[in-house]
């Protein structure tokens, strides 16, 4: 009798669109996204579900905020899990300095080896909490996606942010109302300029949207 259980997962094939977003970084794109499609729910990074709709669902969803973020800059992921967006973001945008903060041991290594693997000079893996951030307010911008409301995120995350860093949160289609109930958050932590942006319509099947907020203070 086969082990189904063991049988290597059906991914999603590539969309026409990956080369266009990715360009001449694409085979590292495939490579990340073909051992995390393989490995990935084995080691507790993705579910069960998630192999047959990888590049639509997480890789391009994840890949298509890489113009948001600024020339030569320093951005950390916060809450990096499997990648998304950080590592997938750190294939596209190999001039930007990426930190991947991430608490789990498990992940970290999956982090470390998928770096190692694809020879990512412009990543570092930080085995840490977002509050537990020792450097100082000296980032550029700060992303997560998948991980808290934005109320909850913004006192994890502003503090890692220089005076005129940006928020760039990777949401869901209740985006705008993270907002609303993020009010007096948002006013503690001086946060201005905070929008919502739809980024990848009409390009990818998923469009995502980026929450964004500047620090002013």
């Amino acid at each position: 009798m086969t082990d189904v259980s063991r049988e290597t997962p059906v991914i999603e094939p590539e969309p026409a669109v990956a080369t266009e977003i990715f360009g001449d970084r694409i085979d590292l794109a495939r490579r990340f996204t073909a051992t995390l499609g393989e490995h990935g729910e084995e080691r507790g990074l993705i579910g069960p579900l998630e192999p047959p709709r990888l590049w639509n669902r997480h890789i391009l969803n994840s890949a298509i905020a890489a113009p948001l973020f600024p020339v030569g800059g320093r951005v950390a992921d916060v809450g990096s899990g499997a990648g998304l967006p950080g590592l997938v973001l750190a294939i596209a945008r190999p001039d930007v300095e990426w930190i991947l903060i991430e608490p789990m041991e498990r992940r970290v290594a999956w982090l470390r080896e998928q770096v190692a693997s694809l020879e990512l000079s412009n990543v570092e893996v930080v085995r840490a909490r977002g509050e537990d951030w020792k450097r100082g307010p000296i980032l550029d911008a700060v992303t997560a996606r998948a991980v808290s409301a934005f109320r909850t995120l913004i006192p994890l995350t502003v503090p890692l942010l220089r005076i005129g860093g940006e928020l760039i949160l990777l949401k869901g289609a209740n985006a705008q109302n993270e907002i609303t109930a993020a009010a007096k958050a948002i006013r503690t932590h001086k946060l201005t300029d905070v929008r919502v942006e739809t980024i990848g319509e009409g390009v990818i099947a998923e469009p995502t949207r980026a929450l964004r907020a500047v620090r002013s203070a």
